[in-house]
């Protein structure tokens, strides 16, 4: 009887531990001294997940549920600025370079030479740029929203709905902008009431400057500056590419993803979801993440 006793106890122990351990985890990467705050799930094949503007890990939950169960482990981070990451003051901290470099921290800290790559909005920015100047990081690459820089410097210069629809970047750039923003204005697209709040004490936690940072280290100062977003020189990508875009968004024009085929090498995949806005991840979350494990699976 005690026996029986001692191994009732010691199943219970292990299950205990075994579901602990099921849970999602808070870690840390390190990148020249920035810490990078992310949270992984699950086992398999390593999907790194890069959150855009305004956003926080959470953004991917949806997302993790799904691929965890398909035997992938996800990584999600808090971009630099935001949440739990460190917030390191001026415009420079945010250039491209740093970013790329905060997404090879986190798949060095997880052990790994390369992961799958996916992002939306400034995620999306980083993603293309992490697949142009570290493709060894890179296997597969998923993108939402933000077309291949080619196509987004041939709507800026030639699409005048483009240039209008990015004069909200063009106001982020200016000094001083962030006193128009507060945590509380920048949950606005989040629907569920219990998410919305949990964004918003993220906010608290983040750097209003830092998330601006972004668009003034990165973002095109004119139509037609072939820098950061808009740089012609990308070089030809050589892993499977996977393309979602909200037909909706305002920001993004879908025309600009149009030819993002002639940059890969490998076998190009797009989704236009005439339904969804900026934010397809929520738009059509059932979609999107269907779409995105029965892509990977036919890629494993």
């Amino acid at each position: 009887m005690k026996r029986l006793v001692a191994l009732t106890v010691f199943m219970a122990l292990f299950t205990a531990v075994a579901m602990a351990q099921a849970e999602p985890q808070d870690r840390y990467a390190n990148n020249k001294g920035v810490k990078i705050h992310y949270v992984v799930d699950g086992q398999g094949p390593l999907v790194v997940l890069i959150h855009g503007f305004p956003d926080y890990w959470a953004t991917w939950k949806p997302l993790m549920a799904t691929l965890n169960k398909a035997g992938y482990r996800t990584a999600a981070l808090d971009n630099r600025g935001y949440n739990l990451s460190d917030k390191p003051e001026g415009e420079a901290a945010y250039a491209m370079p740093n970013l790329v470099g905060d997404v090879a921290a986190v798949i060095e800290a997880e052990g790994q030479k390369n992961a799958i790559i996916v992002g939306h909005d400034w995620g999306a920015a980083i993603s293309w740029q992490v697949v142009f100047t570290r493709p060894d990081l890179v296997n597969r690459l998923i993108i939402m929203s933000v077309p291949h820089p080619v196509g987004f410097a041939r709507e800026m210069a030639t699409n005048l709905e483009q240039q209008k629809n990015s004069q909200y970047a063009r106001n982020f750039q200016q000094p001083g902008f962030e006193k128009y923003l507060t945590p509380e204005g920048l949950v606005g697209w989040v629907k569920d009431p219990a998410e919305k709040a949990r964004y918003i004490e993220a906010f608290k936690r983040s750097s209003i400057v830092g998330m601006l940072n972004y668009y003034r280290a990165n973002y095109p100062k004119t139509p037609t500056d072939k820098s950061g977003l808009m740089a012609a020189d990308a070089p030809m990508i050589s892993v499977p590419v996977l393309v979602i875009h909200g037909m909706k968004d305002k920001a993004l024009n879908a025309a600009g993803h149009a030819g993002t085929w002639d940059h890969v090498s490998q076998d190009t995949t797009v989704l236009m979801i005439p339904s969804a806005d900026h934010f397809v991840q929520h738009d059509a979350e059932a979609l999107v993440n269907k779409t995105i494990r029965s892509w990977l699976d036919d890629r494993r």
